[in-house]
């Protein structure tokens, strides 16, 4: 195969081949092929919220909050520069904006009557910004895992890592509740205490079978609901966190192979793209999409 008549992409393939099959020897070389067990290694210490600094009364500063300033902070700025910069011609950031709007308000639309999308589409748009830029920058390796540090210019510097808000479930717990209370209380003002309670029974349903439906529709709609909006944001991203600290040397560490931690890098970058590309926008999406129809059901005759 001659490497000139060879297309641009098919060399930088051979490359990379040809780069991980040396890793593949200069590791079993250097290292050997044979591990240990790490008896004092923990895979989930890097999701551990280490403090910082006190900021008052049980205010502690850690990455946790790092992240959830950080994704709030390019939220309310890209927000206001698509804002106060709109043009004819878009650039592809107002283009990426526009998109994300208009899906939101199909989305919203769809749910509800017009009234109420004027004004609950600002809550599910601003959800699915916030928690989209929140799981993107959550694929970005920063420095900020302080429980293990490398010196640089004699200073101590947490090492980087990839790391989620929503990793730590009281983050999506607390968005889960405020949606919670939103659809709860837009419910009573619609109906009434008496009548937002009566309007959780599907519509038919009467006589002996009020006693089975009626505590599965209580359960599902006080406890289920919020529960599974926390649950499936949280532990979608905290898997494929772990999933890809794992392939990206995780495993390697705790089974004291090097080897392995390179023998495993490919899976975890297929691993990385995927939720980088499909996962953090999709939960998202799924949660902002919820909303509308939590909120809609809410407002309507009968579920």
């Amino acid at each position: 195969m001659n490497p000139r008549t060879m297309s641009r992409g098919r060399r930088i393939g051979w490359s990379i081949a040809l780069v991980y099959l040396v890793g593949l020897i200069g590791f079993a070389v250097a290292f050997g092929i044979k591990g240990h067990k790490n008896e004092t290694f923990k895979v989930i210490d890097s999701f551990h919220l280490e403090s910082w600094f006190h900021i008052a009364g049980p205010l502690d500063f850690n990455k946790g909050v790092l992240y959830l300033l950080i994704a709030t902070v390019i939220t309310l700025g890209v927000m206001l520069f698509v804002a106060g910069h709109m043009r004819m011609r878009p650039g592809r950031l107002q283009v990426a904006v526009e998109m994300g709007y208009n899906l939101m308000s199909q989305v919203t639309r769809e749910n509800m009557d017009e009234g109420r999308t004027k004004k609950w589409f600002p809550f599910v748009f601003t959800l699915f910004v916030f928690i989209l830029v929140s799981n993107l920058i959550g694929y970005i390796p920063l420095p900020v895992d302080s429980q293990n540090t490398f010196r640089l210019f004699g200073t101590n510097i947490p090492s980087f890592q990839i790391y989620a808000a929503v990793t730590n479930v009281a983050v999506p717990l607390v968005l889960a509740l405020g949606v919670f209370v939103a659809y709860n209380v837009e419910g009573v003002r619609a109906h009434g205490l008496f009548g937002y309670l009566k309007s959780l029974i599907p519509a038919g349903v009467g006589g002996p079978m009020l006693i089975l439906i009626v505590p599965l529709e209580m359960l599902s709609n006080f406890i289920l609901r919020p529960l599974s909006l926390t649950i499936r944001l949280w532990a979608n991203l905290l898997a494929g966190h772990l999933l890809i600290d794992f392939m990206a040397g995780n495993l390697a560490v705790l089974l004291g192979l090097q080897l392995l931690g390179w023998l495993t890098l490919p899976i975890g970058v297929v691993i990385f793209l995927f939720e980088a590309v499909l996962i953090a926008g999709l939960q998202a999406f799924i949660f902002a999409i919820l909303t509308a129809i939590y909120l809609g059901g809410a407002t309507s005759a009968s579920h």
